[in-house]
């Protein structure tokens, strides 16, 4: 059996047993009592710790395994084996993200975000639970929980585009709905190309952080090198491709007849640009799309999910539902660490292995 490894930056569930009991401050000056020995009856205070995360469990065809249990599994904290508590497999609580914005977009379309919204929740198990969340010039859910496939396929149909890209916004607004409930097995799903049209790299970073220091697992379906493609050969003065599209098909759409026919006219090259300020941009562009790429890899290496990274729109909708077949394939594992939260506050390297 291989399970996929991951670090993790764990939370730490302490969990209180039993009862304290209160008694109220009296004023003036008191001598001090002698300690009461103990009561059999007086409650007992035990505090145990228990770290919780996911576990994606695979043949080595790929095939999912069904019934894994403590026994099977092997997990190394900062290097040092534990046992595990307990395996459960339990219906996920999938939020997904569309990013439906942005200034210079050539790939990233409305229409095709839908289309890979709804490729992931045709794909997922029927009694998972399916949220939605829109971002563009503002991040907000469109769809609060529910296993209504319908419903959720409605929302997806329903969503909005934007000429802004509130990335961080989403993310923050993402793992605050995530994080709501006491949910289980909760997953993320990132349609998006990762850049930001105002955000800093600082603000972006702690945005991740944020997330990795949850057991959420964050799934990406990334734009990134498809936009990447397209727009490196418009980084030259002298291109062979045409020029992009002034409009997006969705703004195109609304023109009046006429102008829309001429906005949707195919374009020739090779062409020659002599506006730096635009080359400029362009390759400003180019550099933000490679380096929110690699973020958005890094990102889901460490949160334990999976990353698509397609060249063309048609390999983003065949390769969509490998999300949902990674979300159904998750285990909830807990186990109890054997160095206190007290002893080691912060980041814990986290490996499970059969």
């Amino acid at each position: 059996m291989r399970l996929k490894h991951f670090f993790y930056s764990a939370v730490i569930l302490a969990v209180l047993l039993a009862a304290v009991t209160l008694t109220p401050a009296q004023s003036g000056r008191a001598r001090p009592a002698a300690t009461p020995p103990p009561n059999e009856n007086d409650p007992v205070k035990i505090e145990t710790e228990e770290i919780k995360l996911n576990v994606l469990a695979f043949n080595n065809h790929g095939e999912f395994i069904r019934d894994v249990s403590v026994d099977d599994l092997v997990i190394r904290e900062n290097d040092v084996l534990h046992q595990a508590t307990s395996v459960r497999r339990i219906p996920a609580n999938v939020l997904i993200v569309m990013d439906t914005g942005g200034e210079m977009r050539s790939k990233k379309t409305l229409k095709q975000t839908q289309k890979t919204a709804m490729a992931v929740v045709s794909s997922l198990r029927p009694e998972d639970s399916v949220a939605v969340l829109q971002y563009a010039d503002r991040a907000e859910i469109i769809l609060e929980w529910t296993t209504d496939r319908d419903a959720a396929k409605r929302a997806i149909r329903n969503a909005k585009f934007g000429r802004r890209s509130v990335f961080v916004s989403a993310l923050f607004l993402a793992g605050e709905f995530l994080s709501k409930n006491n949910l289980e097995n909760r997953h993320l799903v990132l349609i998006t190309d990762g850049t930001d049209s105002s955000a800093t790299r600082e603000e972006k970073d702690e945005a991740m952080r944020g997330l990795l220091s949850t057991e959420i697992n964050v799934h990406v379906i990334s734009y990134a090198v498809m936009e990447t493609i397209d727009i490196q050969p418009r980084t030259r003065t002298v291109s062979n491709t045409p020029p992009p599209k002034a409009m997006p098909d969705e703004v195109v759409a609304q023109l009046p007849n006429g102008v829309r026919q001429s906005a949707q006219a195919p374009r020739v090259g090779p062409t020659i640009n002599l506006d730096r300020k635009l080359l400029a941009a362009l390759r400003e562009r180019q550099a933000d799309l490679v380096e929110s790429g690699a973020a958005l890899e890094s990102l889901a290496d460490n949160a334990n999910g999976t990353l698509i990274s397609p060249e063309n729109h048609e390999e983003m909708l065949q390769k969509a539902p490998l999300v949902a077949k990674y979300i159904d394939s998750s285990y909830v594992v807990t186990y109890t660490p054997k160095t206190p939260l007290s002893e080691l506050s912060g980041v814990r390297d986290i490996s499970v292995t059969s």
